[in-house]
């Protein structure tokens, strides 16, 4: 081999070296400098394919060539996680895959209250997390779930959910949902509630189920654990609780304003003009502020108590059935003036 030769392959040599010390340096910057364009959270449902979620980062991130080829070098591409995940400025491409890849999806906070029943909540949850109404609405239903978490209906279960805010996951599904809500349910019921509820001689089930009337009845916090108060004397004497919230719920209307005699006629074991005692099961998803306000009731002589006229949201309180009557009288005196029937 002439010297020509060999000067030659020496700076084949030398040039492909340096190429190679190049691209290397290049790849190794590029494994650790920012490839994050725009900070933001990037949604992936169940079963989404691995071309589907290169597709959604597509215009989100830099140097896709060296994401898709560490991606498919961790395994990324049979392994595509649902979540919720967050593209924060200054992770690079190996730190993108591998959240992916490992599931570290970024929690977020969920509130719901005032739901009346099991459609409503679902349609409250379903904008904030991944499962749509139709299947949280099915898992309320399905009998294993029930069976699983110790209930026997989806009223029941209802009856369980305690309105509030919690930390959860996007892609938590509807049985893991419900399944929190036990444990969130469980851990409500302390030890010391639940000696209260004993005090009161109610279960679990009968204190919510209460609840939930008390806060159909108002949305004045400080006078929940009065109107407990007067539903647990009548209770204690037999009187019907005569709860207007009930009869609403059992003609399915709870935009009524006003109840006329004929209404308190329907025939529902929610009619609690018609049957003594409490309903069966709640009549919506009471707050703990109403919960606590049965447990925590008001003593007092009450055993009656109305709209106040003025129309504040309060109530009028009476321990006789005149004085009752009295009250009465001028909130329909008020009702009529407003025309509202």
């Amino acid at each position: 081999m002439t010297k020509k030769n060999l000067r030659k392959i020496a700076f084949v040599f030398c040039i492909t070296f340096v190429t190679v010390v190049i691209l290397a340096g290049l790849l190794l910057i590029s494994t650790r400098i920012n490839c994050v364009r725009n900070e933001c959270f990037v949604y992936i449902p169940h079963n989404t394919t691995y071309e589907v979620l290169k597709d959604s980062l597509e215009g989100k991130i830099r140097y896709e060539w060296g994401f898709d080829t560490y991606a498919q070098h961790i395994g990324l591409d049979h392994n595509v996680r649902a979540g919720r995940y967050e593209l924060r400025d200054g992770m690079s491409y190996i730190e993108v895959a591998r959240m992916f890849n490992l599931g570290e999806q970024t929690p977020l906070n969920i509130t719901f209250n005032n739901a009346r029943d099991p459609y409503i909540l679902a349609s409250k949850l379903a904008p904030q997390i991944e499962p749509d109404s139709a299947a949280i609405v099915a898992a309320f239903n399905d009998p294993q779930l029930h069976a699983k978490l110790g209930v026997s209906s989806a009223k029941e279960l209802f009856g369980m959910i305690l309105p509030n805010t919690y930390e959860v996951y996007w892609s938590i599904t509807p049985e893991e949902f419900f399944c929190r809500m036990k444990r969130e349910y469980d851990a409500f019921w302390s030890p010391g509630r639940v000696a209260q509820a004993e005090k009161l001689r109610m279960t679990r089930q009968q204190v919510t189920t209460l609840a939930s009337i008390v806060y159909e009845e108002t949305a004045q916090i400080e006078e929940m654990p009065i109107i407990a108060g007067v539903y647990i004397n009548r209770l204690r004497i037999g009187m019907p609780l005569q709860a207007d919230p009930t009869v609403k719920y059992a003609l399915g209307d709870y935009k009524l304003r006003r109840i006329t005699h004929k209404m308190l006629k329907v025939n529902s074991p929610y009619n609690t003009y018609k049957y003594a005692g409490l309903p069966p099961t709640p009549i919506c998803m009471p707050s703990i502020a109403a919960i606590d306000a049965v447990l925590n009731y008001y003593k007092s002589d009450y055993l009656y108590f109305c709209a106040k006229e003025d129309f504040s949201g309060y109530h009028n309180f009476a321990a006789t059935y005149k004085e009752h009557r009295a009250n009465a009288k001028r909130y329909a005196k008020a009702l009529d003036e407003r025309g509202i029937k």
